[in-house]
């Protein structure tokens, strides 16, 4: 089974992604992102769903930081900030796709197939 890691520092967010996810992935969660940083080097994961607010590290610093010794992981950023502008910024950082919340199933689970099935 495809193993995904969640990067989210909240709750209710994070819930509603397991919800999303357990049928089809395992999953794992880093509630920051230098956790997430720190985990992508123990585990080995297939994809990481990034929020892009968080402490400590935001999502953005972590993508970079990610991408330049595992540019092969897609990374899909999620933010309740859906401007173009962010939309610009996810991009720039590395992330492979946007996808703003509140999130969609449908559409999460099928931006996720696309990049782990590439």
């Amino acid at each position: 089974m495809k193993r995904i890691l969640i990067a989210e520092d909240n709750d209710s967010n994070f819930i509603l992604m397991t919800y999303i996810l357990k049928k089809f992935y395992e999953y794992d969660r880093a509630r920051n992102g230098q956790e997430a940083v720190d985990m992508v080097e123990k585990n080995n994961y297939d994809l990481i769903l990034m929020d892009i607010k968080m402490p400590v590290m935001d999502g953005m610093e972590a993508t970079r930081l990610i991408k330049e010794k595992h540019p092969e992981l897609p990374i899909i950023a999620l933010t309740a900030n859906a401007f173009d502008s962010d939309r610009q910024l996810a991009y720039e950082a590395g992330c492979n796709e946007f996808l703003p919340k509140p999130i969609s199933s449908d559409v999460c689970l099928k931006t996720i197939a696309k990049l782990i099935e590439e």
